[in-house]
């Protein structure tokens, strides 16, 4: 998919190249959950690892609640006779 963008001509966004668009774009809304960590790369350029510091630069959580409900799952299965809480 291709998609074009106009932003105003203002001084303040003359400084700001294609590439940090498209990264804070990615950023953005990978922190709504809108998109995944995997298409946010994409969008921005870069692979993962380096999409996923970029997102701890700016203090967005890269762990989600299916990272959470996996943990549960191996910790009930590491210690089964243990009372776990449960994650829904």
């Amino acid at each position: 998919m291709t998609l074009t963008l106009n932003f105003p001509d203002a001084p303040a966004l003359r400084h700001v190249s294609e590439a940090e668009m498209r990264l804070e774009l990615a950023c953005a809304l990978h922190a709504q959950g809108r998109i995944s960590k995997i298409v946010g790369a994409a969008m921005a350029g870069l692979d993962l690892f380096a999409f996923q510091e970029a997102l701890g630069e700016r203090e967005i959580s890269t762990y989600t609640v299916d990272d959470l409900h996996e943990e549960v799952a191996a910790l009930q299965s590491m210690f089964p006779n243990q009372n776990l809480v449960s994650v829904k």
